[in-house]
């Protein structure tokens, strides 16, 4: 029996996990306040905390949400010692007032895209600092960490899902790791890697592709079986 479910890509411009349930025959859209990469016309433009998650959705998917203010190596620019103490130093430019925005609009959207009427779902989010998971909701469950090597993606950066309603994703294609230090071990940490400039945050927030076809084989398959059952 094949199921097609209704699902919400969130906060993603790429396509990459929009295509990847499409693929497997889902009514899939995605969101976010800039405009698709791939200019499809299953894309909208807006934010996600603007009503959208009302719709109908049988699985939510909220793949790059604000984190910069709410993951570990953000923490020392939001506070000193303790919490919430002036920070020793600041970004160039920037106040902590504005920082504090950030990490107050960071804790809106993962909150509502959280408390969400919708049966499953799955937030891309890095590990938090203890500032953000103090205004986390109460029911929220430790993330799953997984890295892109494990779905035949040669590269590291440490993803987390916090999940509800849906298993921890099992690795697929688990390629060997390469000798520290070496070229291939280089790039594999590209994305770390990135020079400063105006596309390093887009880049480093890009799906990757592997990854996203197990989330979509696994995560659909686990629903179609809940309804089958």
């Amino acid at each position: 029996m094949t199921i097609a479910f209704r699902i919400l890509i969130a906060c993603e411009t790429s396509g990459i996990a929009r295509r990847a349930f499409a693929a497997l025959g889902h009514d899939v859209w995605s969101c976010d306040l800039d405009p698709a990469e791939d200019g499809s016309n299953r894309h909208i433009i807006c934010d996600v905390r603007d009503g959208i998650l009302s719709e109908g959705w049988d699985l939510l998917a909220v793949m790059h949400p604000p984190c910069t203010r709410l993951c570990r190596s953000g923490r020392r620019w939001m506070s000193g010692p303790g919490k919430w103490t002036p920070p020793k130093q600041l970004p160039r430019g920037r106040t902590w007032d504005c920082l504090r925005a950030e990490f107050e609009m960071g804790v809106h959207v993962f909150s509502t895209c959280w408390e969400a009427r919708i049966p499953r779902l799955a937030i891309e989010n890095p590990e938090m600092n203890d500032l953000a998971r103090d205004r986390m909701p109460a029911d929220l469950p430790a993330p799953q960490m997984v890295q892109p090597f494990w779905f035949g993606e040669p590269a590291y950066k440490s993803t987390g899902w916090y999940l509800r309603g849906l298993p921890p994703l099992t690795e697929t294609d688990r390629l060997p790791e390469p000798v520290r230090g070496s070229d291939e071990w280089k790039r594999w940490n590209r994305v770390h890697r990135l020079p400063p400039g105006p596309e390093r945050a887009r880049l480093r927030s890009r799906s990757f592709p592997g990854m996203m076809q197990a989330a979509a084989e696994q995560w659909s398959g686990h629903a179609m079986r809940e309804i089958a059952a």
